[in-house]
């Protein structure tokens, strides 16, 4: 099963890689824009994503993120998903 997660864009990270900060809950992690670079990669900040696998697949408007993270969080996938991100973020601060 394929699981697409709805993140907010925060910030641009590196402009010419198309890269950008997306946070899930409190949890923050880099993301591809490449998929959504549809516009300038400054007017994505605040914009909704749907995340999957480190790439922002699809701007969402904020009724369908909460509605989606909403659903997500109540079959546990939701909290499995960041538990694993937050793992990695961990693995990467020690590895550095």
């Amino acid at each position: 099963m394929c699981l697409g997660i709805p993140g907010q864009i925060v910030a641009i990270t590196d402009e010419p890689r198309q890269m950008g900060m997306a946070e899930v809950s409190g949890v923050r992690r880099e993301v591809s824009l490449a998929c959504v670079a549809d516009r300038p990669l400054s007017d994505l900040i605040g914009e909704w994503v749907l995340i999957h696998v480190g790439f922002a697949m699809a701007v969402i408007d904020e009724k369908e993120a909460e509605e989606t993270l909403e659903a997500l969080r109540g079959l546990g996938e939701a909290q499995e998903t960041l538990e694993q991100m937050a793992e990695g973020d961990r693995a990467l601060a020690g590895g550095m």
